[in-house]
């Protein structure tokens, strides 16, 4: 990737920031910043340059993610969904993909995707269920095949995007063997695929994350990877994108809630009084040290992803991510005071959003979890209470 995608990040930001608190207020998608992603060209951020993309690297996503939510934290979030799919799509090496059994027609599908999203395309994630939540394993939305492919029947809930994406990454298990679990990307528009507004949350209001209803029968060559049951597969070997992806978004959150605060305390001249100053001093230093842990987690999945050294620094980099996040802003509104508590104010929005980034999957319990068992000398993916996914 070249310096453009991280200029245009920022250059971004501004606008995204601007706009961020209408669609919060009125929990409205931000179109305008999802139009101007597509103008600067970073729905191809992780689509390899062969296929017409950046070919950008997980640092450079997490770099770029930063950026965006430190401009509105509920674009970002929405955009890390899509660099979620095509990431892991294009990190499936030839090596890889004949190691996973992956066909040559399924690979040349997988690239018809990734061409669409450099072209601008975008893609959001159908995987979260009511009663079930994140996990994989638990999953009651179900896929049968069919002549010329596979038939969908389900619900999905938390779908960032729903309504507005080209495509949906749909999750469901086999209706004929329960223990399989595959992913399909069922393309927006059929009768059979409802969008319920069911999305009115504390934060991240602007996420449109309403539920999804499936009653839809896709093409054959919409099985990601072209084989049955490699949805757990890629769980265990792509846990930063199921994981770690959101704590890039969450370090940019709690950087703008330091910004705010600065801006804040200035202009109604606070900046004089020390207990002010030592709540700055110490959200910046919380900030920057959750950022080189996010770096380093993404630094560690760059050059040997799937370690098991790598996949420790990518359940610290959520939950530091998450747990600073919230920390952070709630400290930078105590610092400004009850005026920043009113509706509107930058302060106010920021605190609901952050809050938020504990609660994503893998919520920080399970990774505190998850760390002790590896701490333990355990196996965190098996020796847990409840499966992972």
């Amino acid at each position: 990737m070249t310096v453009h995608a991280l200029e245009a990040a920022r250059r971004l930001a501004p606008r995204l920031a601007a706009r961020a608190a209408d669609h919060d207020r009125d929990g409205s998608f931000p179109v305008e910043d999802f139009h101007d992603l597509r103008e600067a060209g970073l729905f191809g951020l992780m689509v390899p340059r062969e296929l017409g993309g950046m070919g950008a690297t997980f640092a450079e996503y997490a770099a770029v993610a930063t950026e965006l939510a430190r401009g509105n934290g509920a674009s970002a979030l929405v955009f890390n969904m899509h660099a979620s799919v095509t990431g892991a799509l294009g990190a499936v090496t030839e090596e890889l993909a004949e190691a996973l059994g992956v066909p040559d027609e399924a690979l040349a599908a997988r690239d018809r995707l990734l061409r669409a999203a450099a072209q601008g395309s975008w893609y959001a994630v159908a995987m979260s269920e009511r009663g079930a939540g994140a996990r994989l394993s638990q999953l009651t939305t179900v896929y049968e095949p069919v002549d010329g492919g596979y038939h969908l029947k389900g619900s999905k809930t938390f779908c960032s995007g729903a309504g507005h994406a080209d495509g949906y990454l749909v999750a469901a298990r086999s209706a004929v063997d329960q223990s399989v679990v595959s992913q399909f990307l069922v393309p927006a528009g059929p009768a059979g695929l409802i969008v319920e507004p069911t999305w009115d949350s504390l934060g991240m209001r602007a996420t449109a994350s309403h539920d999804l209803h499936l009653d839809v029968t896709v093409p054959a060559d919409r099985l990601l990877g072209g084989v049955e049951g490699l949805a757990l597969v890629v769980a265990q070997l792509m846990p930063h994108w199921l994981v770690a992806s959101y704590a890039a978004v969450y370090v940019g959150v709690a950087r703008a809630a330091v910004d705010a605060a600065a801006e804040h305390l200035n202009a109604r001249n606070l900046a004089g009084l020390p207990a002010v100053r030592a709540r700055l001093g110490r959200a910046d230093a919380a900030v920057a040290a959750a950022d080189l842990v996010v770096a380093e987690a993404a630094r560690r999945v760059d050059e040997a992803p799937g370690d098991a050294e790598t996949n420790r620094w990518v359940w610290r980099a959520k939950l530091l991510a998450g747990t600073t996040a919230a920390d952070v802003a709630a400290s930078m509104l105590e610092a400004a005071g009850t005026s920043a508590t009113r509706r509107g104010h930058p302060l106010e929005r920021l605190y609901r959003d952050a809050r938020c980034g504990s609660l994503h999957p893998a919520t920080s319990d399970v990774c505190a979890d998850w760390l002790g068992i590896a701490a333990l000398g355990g196996d965190p993916d098996h020796d847990g209470s409840a499966p992972r996914w």
